[in-house]
């Protein structure tokens, strides 16, 4: 039930056309403007927590932020399956933010992991667009039913740091359709989200800011999203086309600074009268959903870390356990090593950082748990670098002699996996894998718990007794995980993302991150477990895993009808018993098997699935659905979602790899599908191991020449050219050499997130941006003259100082207008 009162109709003040268009960019960093009687629409960063900041409202602060509950991170959340906790998760960010004065909270992400490598997957759910959809879904609702309003982002095709403020993502409409876009189109039609946030990168030729077919086609005609679209912060390149493509606010605003360009477009006809009252309409809806949300008392910050520990042992994967070395004995001499079991790594890095109410930390949990006496503790390696990692190293053996069991905590260091820079592999930092291969030649029965936002290769495996992966728990986190390891919580989280034992096992690690100017999604629809199923790739740990302390049997599954119809749902019944000795959560999956077409299609690909908590030797029935986008694919020759007939195999099971029913169903079709050209079958109707995609199956399967990713050179430097590509001549090469020494982070600044990520978003920065970086204090007119200087091009940079701000020169050429 919502708690948002009941609508206030009242007469629409007139506004003049300046007021109008002022209404179309932001009033500052995190404000709308406001309108006549009405407060200003306060937005915040997002998703785990409510990061609002004091103080200054120009730019970013992380030196003054509120203290929030900070949650665990989506990639924690993902892991739980668990629709009805994200949507309590997401109820408790709304009555926070209200607490806080805020309207609008700037999340879910659900761009996909296309790769691990994604500095921030920690911020996105899944590999799955279905999973990933369902469960954005479920925490828009929790949210907006507290009248805050989401903003879905980052729309779309984002799925990387390097360059995804200026890159073009090179799409196969097949991809974009049935992966891309489909968590998007789930979010947007099961939740409605008062707001989507169109991202940085272009897709397929086009800034996503300017993108009238994804912004208008399919997200309003064919979707039905009613809500306002805005953009990533300073990711507007030609705010004229954004505006008739449907972009309706631009983030930030600067004083009106956009009013006498939209003016001059307005002249010359770039848009029109129409084009402005549209999205202004859409803004005087959202203030007027916002002002409908009056400002509450501060929550309870003792509940809110209550459901956040909760949050976070539901996020916990039990990827091993030999021998049962978990859970935890009563009584047990426990060695706690690792520095992160003091200190943990508990939330990512960027635009996303909470400043906690509280911190639990594993050690301390356990103790409490435990006993004091019973709990030992090493660092075992240093917390940041390597200093005296070997010391360290022999401490902690030296403390496991005596110890019934040792868990060590591991993970991602903050300076590895942040927003504003990708991973270049999957490993550990060496001295942490140092520390579990010593410890686990020296005693039999060793834990490693793992603090990190994505997928780690896991070369020592087999030789420790349990690993778990525990994800970014949140400020709970360090008791989520100690509630797991005692037992007083049997774990119930599945992984949402494969684990792949090698970098090459990703379908597009030799894509990945691609450019300098594109980003080539070569693989198609072979992402994660899509890829390993269809080409027969062994992984660590495969989709849907997840082990429990207890057991679930499979019965025989029953379907409502042998034979589906064009548009009939089927329904799926299947009996699930707990086994075992403990209550436990189950989470059933239903894959399906499509049956040999015209049109390559992975393996088995996820459909439906349902979470159910059991007693032990409990049996209960568990319904699953099908739609009739189960068995469609869609058709790029006959643009629209197509059933192939034939019969389909449903299989059911606690992973993609524990297949525990099958069943077979009989699917009517809606007519003859072209069949793709040779070159595209050769390649991905049977996908090699390592993945490759040649030019010629590529282009075929895209349907169009591919876009130019040669360097750039000065005769091309324009706006959108990213600062670090500007070494073609002298002038670009010593500002980058500039910026270097004034943003690499050195000494101990080296291990830090925020630094880190500052130093690559300003890597990757395209000029335009320098808008942005100044809080408007460089005006474009002044921009575009840095711009030709930069490239060598004297006179243009003089006439560029005297044009009008009305006329920003070279904005908008680095993407086809058509």
């Amino acid at each position: 039930m919502s708690d948002v009162p009941a609508p206030r109709p009242g007469p629409q003040p007139e506004l003049s056309l300046d007021e109008r268009l002022a209404l179309l960019e932001g009033r500052d960093f995190w404000h709308t403007q406001p309108l006549p009687g009405q407060e200003a629409v306060s937005m915040t960063d997002g998703p785990h927590g409510v990061r609002r900041q004091e103080g200054r409202q120009t730019g970013f602060n992380f030196s003054a932020l509120i203290p929030a509950t900070c949650f665990p991170t989506a990639s924690a959340l993902a892991a739980s399956w668990d629709t009805e906790l994200l949507r309590e998760v997401g109820a408790a960010l709304g009555r926070e933010a209200r607490g806080q004065g805020v309207h609008v909270l700037l999340g879910p992400g659900v761009n996909l992991k296309r790769s691990p490598l994604c500095g921030r997957n920690f911020e996105y759910f899944s590999e799955d667009p279905l999973l990933a959809g369902t469960l954005a879904a479920a925490y828009i609702a929790g949210l907006q039913g507290k009248g805050v309003g989401a903003s879905l982002k980052h729309f779309a095709a984002n799925n990387q740091e390097y360059r995804r403020l200026s890159s073009d993502s090179v799409v196969d409409e097949r991809a974009l359709r049935e992966l891309y876009l489909r968590p998007f189109e789930i979010a947007v039609k099961e939740a409605q989200p008062w707001t989507v946030m169109a991202a940085y990168n272009g897709v397929n030729g086009r800034y996503c800011s300017e993108h009238p077919r994804l912004l208008t086609k399919i997200l309003r005609d064919e979707w039905g999203f009613g809500g306002a679209v805005i953009s990533d912060w300073g990711a507007v390149n030609d705010r004229a086309r954004g505006l008739r493509a449907g972009l309706d606010l631009e983030m930030p605003g600067y004083d009106g600074a956009r009013v006498p360009e939209l003016r001059a477009a307005l002249a010359a006809g770039r848009i029109t009268r129409a084009d402005v009252e549209r999205s202004v309409a859409r803004l005087r809806d959202l203030a007027g959903r916002a002002g409908r949300t009056p400002r509450t008392p501060p929550v309870d910050p003792d509940a809110q870390h209550a459901l956040a520990r909760r949050a976070a042992a539901a996020g916990v994967v039990l990827l091993q356990n030999t021998d049962a070395a978990l859970p935890l004995r009563p009584g047990a001499k426990v060695a706690v090593l690792g520095a992160f079991a003091e200190k943990p790594r508990y939330q990512g890095a960027g635009s996303s950082v909470i400043q906690p109410t509280r911190l639990d930390t594993p050690l301390g949990e356990l103790r409490a748990l435990l006993g004091e006496e019973n709990v030992t503790y090493a660092p075992g390696y240093p917390r940041q670098g390597e200093e005296d990692a070997a010391r360290l190293r022999e401490e902690a053996l030296a403390l496991v002699r005596d110890a019934d069991v040792v868990v060590i905590v591991a993970g991602l260091p903050e300076n590895l996996e942040a927003e504003g820079v990708d991973r270049d592999h999957l490993d550990l930092p060496e001295t942490h894998g140092a520390l579990i291969r010593a410890v686990a030649a020296a005693h039999p029965r060793v834990v490693v718990a793992l603090q990190s936002g994505a997928p780690v290769r896991l070369p020592w495996r087999g030789e420790v007794a349990g690993i778990v992966q525990a994800y970014l728990g949140g400020q709970a986190g360090g008791g989520g995980l100690a509630d797991v390891l005692t037992g007083r919580v049997n774990p119930g989280g599945k992984l949402a993302e494969s684990f792949p034992d090698a970098l090459e096992d990703v379908a597009c690690s030799a894509y990945y991150p691609g450019g300098p100017r594109t980003a080539e999604y070569r693989e198609s629809l072979y992402v994660g477990y899509r890829y390993h199923d269809t080409a027969g790739v062994e992984v660590a740990f495969p989709f849907g895993h997840g082990l429990s302390y207890t057991a679930f049997g499979y019965g025989t599954p029953r379907l409502d009808r042998g034979r589906v119809g064009r548009g009939e749902p089927l329904t799926v019944t299947l009996p699930v018993t707990n086994t075992g000795a403990v209550a436990g959560a189950e989470v059933v999956q239903l894959y399906v098997h499509a049956p040999q077409g015209p049109l390559f299609r992975p393996e088995q690909e996820l459909r439906a699935f349902a979470r159910v908590v059991l007693a032990p030797g409990e049996t209960r029935e568990v319904t699953l659905t099908l739609d009739e986008r189960a068995w469609a694919v869609y058709d790029v020759t006959r643009p629209g979602w197509h059933v192939p007939g034939g019969t389909y195999e449903l299989r059911l099971g606690s992973s993609s790899r524990d297949l525990r029913a099958r069943v077979t169903v009989e699917v009517a079709g809606d007519g003859d599908l072209r069949p793709e050209p040779e070159a595209v079958r050769a390649v991905y109707g049977r996908p090699a191991h390592p993945f490759r995609a040649p030019d010629a199956a590529f282009r075929a399967l895209y349907g169009a020449p591919l876009p130019d990713n040669s360097p750039y050179t000065p005769a091309e430097y324009d706006l959108n050219t990213p600062l670090g590509a500007l070494q073609g001549t002298v002038q670009g090469r010593a500002l980058n050499a500039l910026v270097r020494l004034g943003t690499e982070p050195r000494g101990e600044r080296r291990y830090s997130a925020d630094a880190v990520s500052a130093a690559g978003a300003i890597r990757e920065m395209p000029l335009r941006q320098l808008y942005l970086g100044t809080g408007g204090r460089l005006r474009p007119r002044v921009i575009a003259s840095v711009t030709e200087a930069l490239a060598g091009r004297w006179g243009g940079a003089l006439r560029a100082l005297v044009t009008p701000d009305a006329e920003p020169p070279l904005a908008g050429e680095a993407r086809k207008e058509g």
